[in-house]
């Protein structure tokens, strides 16, 4: 029995000075002192040894079993310096080489122009509404009094998924759905993406977007209209701003405008921003026509409201002096940069 210990203690021995990696030492530990290890073996069958030599093979068998878990220790620790050493040697930095500049996004234009006009509107108390983009034709078109085959269809072409689906033209249809869904008073703003079909040029785009304004309650009238959007064009580019409105046609207001405001360019003197008028057109607005909020189920005798509408795009390109709509849709980095 001795003789056999005395083996596996120099054949183990022999595999730890051989032994590379962590897992084959493991393997080799598992081989001689796990629990079906040689040494745990020759423990469980000393109950067939003599009295005399049961101590001896005891006392033989611990001292191998010390002597292996000291080396195995010491191999293992070995190892473990090696491969460190092996993976500061693989991930060495270069420091050299120049630093990886991180590229930190910016705000878009149109996302820049579209917070500070809903910023103005909310510390006026206007509630933020959203709604779909594919739209019902009646949202669209019919609840804004825009009957089929009316002219007014013309001037707003767009893309049709079927005789009772489109794109929607304008964000007027969420002012129909509040109003269908809450009581006056109402007073809310409803930005987003509308869709036209119209050729892309410098001006004109398919896509583009759209804010548009409701204020329902008893007793509105047109110099709340005025006077709102009198303080929305001071807050958006000065208290020197002057205003003034236009008569016009819309089919969901009556009476209808639009505003102009003093050219923020020249002042008001002429440049060819304004084409040397000294006015910029800003927006079309109006109180909101009786078949409107009677379709909504609200009674013009008891409520009257105005609304007002702003191409975003236009006010970018106003407020950056941007003369191609392009710009904004395109992705161009070298123009995106310097907002």
């Amino acid at each position: 029995m001795q003789e056999k210990l005395m083996e596996i203690k120099e054949n183990a021995l022999k595999s730890l000075t051989e032994v590379s990696d962590s897992s084959s030492l493991d393997e080799i530990r598992v081989k001689y002192l796990g629990k079906k290890g040689e040494l745990t073996t020759i423990l469980r069958s000393m109950g067939s040894l003599s009295k005399e030599e049961r101590p001896i093979v005891g006392k033989l068998v611990n001292e191998i079993k010390a002597e292996l878990e000291a080396k195995i220790e010491e191999v293992a620790k070995a190892i473990k310096e090696k491969e460190k050493a092996a993976k500061l040697a693989s991930e060495i930095i270069d420091i050299s080489l120049p630093g990886r500049k991180k590229i930190i996004g910016k705000r878009h234009p149109l996302e820049l122009t579209l917070k500070a006009m809903e910023d103005i509107f909310i510390s006026m108390g206007f509630t933020v509404e959203e709604g779909p983009e594919v739209e019902l034709d009646y949202y669209n078109f019919e609840a804004l009094n825009i009957p089929k085959n009316h002219p007014a269809r013309s001037e707003q072409d767009t893309f049709y998924i079927n005789d009772d689906m489109v794109l929607r033209t304008q964000t007027s249809p969420v002012q129909i759905r509040v109003m269908e869904n809450q009581k006056p008073p109402i007073k809310m703003i409803a930005p987003g993406k509308v869709y036209r079909s119209d050729s892309v040029d410098a001006t004109h785009s398919p896509i583009f977007y759209q804010m548009e304004g409701l204020v329902i309650d008893k007793g509105v009238t047109f110099a709340d209209l005025k006077g709102t959007l009198e303080l929305f064009a001071r807050k958006m580019f000065g208290d020197s701003v002057k205003t003034k409105f236009r008569p016009h046609h819309f089919p969901f207001t009556e009476p209808s405008a639009e505003m102009d405001a003093t050219c923020f360019v020249c002042g008001g003197k002429g440049c060819k921003v304004c084409k040397n008028s000294g006015w910029i057109e800003l927006l079309g607005c109006g109180m909101v026509h009786p078949n409107v909020l009677r379709n909504c189920g609200i009674d013009p005798e008891v409520y009257s409201g105005f609304a007002f509408g702003f191409g975003v795009d236009r006010m970018v390109m106003l407020s950056y002096g941007i003369d191609d709509i392009r710009l904004l849709y395109e992705s161009d980095m070298r123009f995106l940069d310097q907002f």
